[in-house]
């Protein structure tokens, strides 16, 4: 039988379509799982609301007018933007819309042609980089080959953060290229700060109310998008999120970093008792910070404003002091800080960075001043306290790489943190979330952190091999897969890169590796120093070296179905493991570099090639 036989009755193609692309991107444990979960719905919904609600979409012979079909589209990095388009496309089901959600890693970009209307959420990585797993897509549709697409509509939400000077670029891209290509914009596109609640459920309500007035009246169509039922019998649990977290006691921080190193480094651990919370190896926990109280000190001497006056937040009134503490972040520099500024000082200097021909020259002044700078270098006097809150932006949460697991240390999540400390202006600074973690944080103490998925960092199947490469902090998802792999007795082979300064002072979990070695948990580590003594000058070695060092059995596991794995700086590790990896692949496989670079986007398309950078 062939796989066109399978077609169920009473499809129609765009659902035959739909579900071809569903299947051909889940494996075999997702595939039973949905089908358990297909068949339990329908058991559930056999009432007559429900089955009104699964009547065939008026595209069949009734002579009704053909409902529209919606795609949302998306492009996460850290997973943002997914879970705004899994917000969207769930408002869009229940405002009757024929809706179908994809990932921009495993969207079929041939049916781009074929599509209707078309909602796209995109975030932008690092200086206006699309996200790493929707490299595909925006190759395929700024690319020559990219269909016209007269007959599509469409609008897009951009995500990014304002302190980069190419704000939103990925949006921006996809908005220009879909307009390019002969759609037609539903709705403005929306750029959207770290901030981006409000502006993004705007523009959700803005752009389905304009689908809902070209959908058909009173057609009932059915959705790919849908929640599983809750068991009538389970206890409601309030969400624990970035809005509501869950206050997690302090039982351990240590340093990790030796007497004598240039950085320091510490492991933290958290209970999670009685939270309900639960994550997978390769999660983030999300840690809401508070600003160090002697920066906002000087924020407010620099105001001449007394910390206990009252202001309005969001509808409630607490102390300027609580709101500077908690609520806004104090520390960088952004545009909308600089405009603010400019228009209340008069400063022409700064009103000169505000203009576009100047953004490179903006860029260099925002990286080497804090808002505190700027508010002593072009003093303002007598300002209204509910003013200058109006510059600042929301104090966001800070991502951490969960380095352990939970079935190694139940009820327990720890952290792999460096301190980041630095000179500026003549003084001492540090960072908002490592600074508190490192010195303001003590045992006992309750710290607000809820678990953010991270669907694109995921262990494969145990007997699977596995090659993982950090750099620093970046080692700390990959003790949280070794504890993983470790209790579930994996029989794969496992192969750790490991980097950082010095090995008398920096080589974090020592201790751990070595004895994983022994037990033969872990297979293989090969390590670099980069700051260590070397004999006549030579250069400094780092992880990328190391691998090309070891090109031969790094090319000859991939070519044995290895996993690889990327965790540390995005700016300098990751593009500088990309490329020792298409040395190692073009070289030992003999490959040219369009066709080494294929090789390795194949394996990121197949899920084998997966990165967490920050």
């Amino acid at each position: 039988m062939t796989v066109a036989e399978f077609r169920g009755p009473g499809l129609t193609d765009a659902q035959w379509e739909h579900i071809k692309a569903l299947t051909n991107s889940l494996d075999s444990r997702q595939l039973t799982w949905v089908s358990g979960f297909l068949a339990g719905f329908e058991k559930a919904s056999a009432s007559p609301q429900a089955a009104a609600s699964q009547l065939p979409a008026a595209d069949d012979d009734t002579g009704g007018t053909a409902a529209r079909r919606l795609t949302v589209l998306y492009g996460s990095e850290t997973g943002n933007s997914a879970a705004l388009a899994r917000t969207l496309a769930e408002r869009a089901a229940q405002r009757g819309l024929a809706v179908s959600l994809h990932d921009m890693a495993s969207y079929k970009v041939r049916q781009l042609k074929d599509e209707q209307d078309v909602l796209v959420v995109a975030s932008t990585y690092g200086e206006g980089d699309p996200p790493q797993p929707a490299a595909d897509f925006f190759e395929f549709i700024e690319g020559r080959k990219a269909p016209k697409l007269s007959g599509l509509r469409f609008a897009v939400l951009a995500l990014g953060d304002s302190t980069y000077e190419r704000y939103c670029e990925a949006g921006k891209r996809l908005d220009r290229r879909f307009e390019e290509l002969g759609a037609e914009r539903l709705t403005p596109r929306v750029d959207c700060d770290v901030d981006y609640e409000q502006p993004a459920n705007a523009w959700i309500e803005e752009a389905l109310a304009i689908l809902a007035k070209s959908s058909p009246a009173g057609g009932h169509v059915q959705s790919t998008v849908r929640r599983a039922p809750s068991p009538a019998s389970s206890p409601k649990r309030a969400a624990i999120d970035r809005h509501s977290p869950f206050y997690a006691r302090v039982i351990e921080n240590i340093a990790l970093t030796g007497r004598g190193s240039s950085k320091e480094t510490r492991h933290i651990e958290l209970s999670l008792e009685d939270s309900g919370l639960s994550f997978e190896p390769g999660d983030a926990l999300g840690v809401v910070p508070t600003n160090d109280p002697s920066v906002v000190d000087a924020v407010l001497r620099a105001l001449d404003l007394d910390g206990s006056q009252i202001v309005n937040v969001k509808g409630k009134d607490i102390s300027i002091g609580d709101a500077l503490g908690a609520s806004f972040e104090v520390t960088a520099l952004t545009p909308r800080f600089l405009e603010h500024w400019a228009r209340l000082s008069g400063a022409h200097a700064l009103e000169r960075l505000t203009s576009d021909e100047h953004a490179d020259e903006r860029a260099a002044y925002m990286r080497g001043h804090h808002i505190i700078d700027v508010m002593r270098q072009f003093p303002v006097g007598g300002i209204d306290a509910g003013h200058f809150l109006a510059a600042l932006r929301p104090l966001q949460p800070r991502l951490y790489s969960i380095a352990s697991s939970l079935a190694a240390a139940p009820d327990e999540v720890h952290l792999t943190v460096s301190a980041l400390r630095y000179e500026l202006h003549g003084e001492r600074r540090a960072g908002v979330a490592s600074g508190q973690l490192s010195d303001r944080i003590e045992l006992d103490t309750e710290l607000p952190v809820y678990v953010h998925r991270n669907s694109n960092f995921r262990l494969p199947d145990d007997g699977m091999p596995i090659i993982m490469i950090g750099a620093g902090t970046g080692v700390a998802p990959f003790r949280a897969f070794m504890q993983e792999r470790e209790v579930r007795g994996a029989n794969g082979r496992s192969w750790l890169f490991f980097g950082e300064r010095n090995f008398r002072t920096d080589f974090l979990y020592q201790t751990e590796w070595q004895r994983l070695l022994k037990d033969k948990a872990l297979t293989r580590m090969v390590v670099a120093f980069s700051r260590d003594r070397r004999a006549n000058g030579a250069a400094k070695v780092y992880v990328q070296h190391r691998m090309q060092a070891h090109a031969r059995d790094v090319f000859a596991w991939l070519e044995e179905g290895a996993h690889l794995y990327v965790c540390g700086d995005a700016s300098r590790l990751a593009p500088d493991v990309h490329h020792a990896l298409l040395d190692i692949v073009g070289s030992e496989g003999g490959l040219d570099t369009e066709c080494a670079q294929a090789y390795l986007q194949q394996l990121q398309r197949d899920g084998r090639y997966q990165r967490d950078v920050y």
